[in-house]
């Protein structure tokens, strides 16, 4: 028998039986448009969330007091480690690969100024923090680079402080009340947005020495880093480890980099991805048992029909493959409809909703497709086999 006239009795008899087969097609397509849909708004998350990281830089790296695997001050519980100085952090400047640094003083307190009063977090950082984390200035200037032992009490605002304070005002010159220290704005930090929930406009950075003063703190919460970039970020973490023992005398801090982390949750990410992947493929077992059920059916009604083509000279590998192509080409068709049905929710969902990411990549929409021929080919084997088994005088004499 012609290829040609194989595909034409397969899609007879689907078109034979229309609303049983577009019943079982239905099985898969829903299946295929869950596992699109759940795996495109789960790629959707992972750009995000990645992306949120990578705005800035991959070649940051953090070095935290307290040896994380040993009980550090991770959580704020008590620690014999010794803290983190601001003399730590000028001793990383002259090491090779290292394009800057700058100790980190985090804190809340209130701000007035120009008669309101608002209460904000507060980092206290030097000149190098735009440089790190690629900031940029809406007005005015950063922090200047003065000794961190003698800095000058100037601030920047972020961009939404500045907007609650002095409104369209020009707030540069302008005389700051933080805490119990008075301070002068320099600069207004470009808007930022959000990071994972974290308002980056609501801040404001001083000098790391008048926040520690400000806070009552001997040492600092963190070291930022930023490394040349090509430079694998283990060769600078590793120059910084041995710096800082030298300092410490063993090693009583914990560094973290910025590739690392983003590989890390990257990973999890993925799991994450084909679990909800995972769960909308329970519904593509569910279109697989209907298309058994169905193929197992049309054997039966058709057993006459397979009796005359093995009476006339079809070999028993034709019976197989017609009825096998005729599994594989309702699976097919499910799987287009699914994929049309999933890609259409996933940019309806991403039109309803523009701040749920979506994304669909080609490699998913591919492999759906194969994952909805396979289960077409597995589930129509076992019916295809028991109609080329069949007796042709026994299958003659049915009606």
């Amino acid at each position: 028998m012609l290829l040609a006239d194989s595909l034409q009795l397969a899609l007879r008899a689907i078109t034979a039986q229309r609303l049983r087969s577009f019943l079982t097609l239905l099985g898969i397509a829903v299946g295929i448009a869950a596992v699109i849909l759940l795996t495109s708004i789960g790629e959707g998350i992972h750009r995000f969330v990645l992306g949120e990281f990578s705005q800035f830089g991959t070649n940051v790296i953090g070095i935290h007091p307290g040896k994380t695997k040993t009980g550090g001050t991770a959580h704020g519980l008590p620690s014999s480690a010794r803290p983190l100085s601001l003399e730590d952090a000028a001793s990383l400047h002259r090491l090779p690969h290292i394009l800057a640094v700058t100790p980190n003083v985090r804190g809340n307190a209130e701000v007035e100024g120009n008669g309101r009063t608002r209460r904000t977090l507060i980092y206290g950082v030097n000149a190098n923090l735009p440089k790190i984390f690629r900031s940029t200035l809406q007005s005015g200037q950063f922090l200047p680079a003065d000794d961190e032992g003698s800095a000058r009490a100037f601030v920047v605002l972020g961009s939404k402080v500045k907007n609650e304070l002095f409104g369209s005002e020009n707030p540069l010159g302008q005389r700051l009340r933080i805490g119990g220290l008075h301070f002068r704005v320099i600069g207004v930090m470009a808007a930022k947005g959000q990071f994972l929930g974290i308002d980056l406009d609501d801040t404001v950075f001083i000098p790391a020495a008048r926040a520690q003063e400000l806070f009552n703190r001997e040492g600092v919460d963190e070291i930022n880093v930023a490394a040349e970039e090509g430079v694998p970020s283990t060769i600078v973490a590793r120059a910084i480890k041995e710096r800082l023992i030298a300092r410490h005398g063993r090693e009583d801090f914990t560094i973290v980099t910025q590739e690392e982390m983003l590989k890390t949750l990257s990973n999890i990410l993925n799991v994450l991805t084909m679990a909800v992947g995972a769960l909308g493929g329970i519904s593509l077992l569910v279109g697989g048992v209907g298309i058994v059920t169905i193929m197992t059916i049309a054997v039966t009604e058709r057993t006459g029909e397979i009796g005359l083509l093995v009476a006339l000279g079809a070999p028993r590998r034709t019976i197989l493959l017609l009825f096998l192509g005729e599994a594989v080409a309702l699976s097919a068709l499910g799987g287009l409809l699914g994929l049309l049905l999933g890609i259409g929710l996933a940019q309806l969902i991403h039109f309803a909703l523009p701040t749920l990411p979506v994304h669909t990549p080609l490699s998913f929409v591919l492999l759906a497709e194969s994952v909805a021929i396979a289960i077409g080919l597995a589930a129509g084997v076992l019916p295809a086999r028991n109609a080329a088994r069949l007796n042709p005088v026994e299958a003659l004499r049915t009606e």
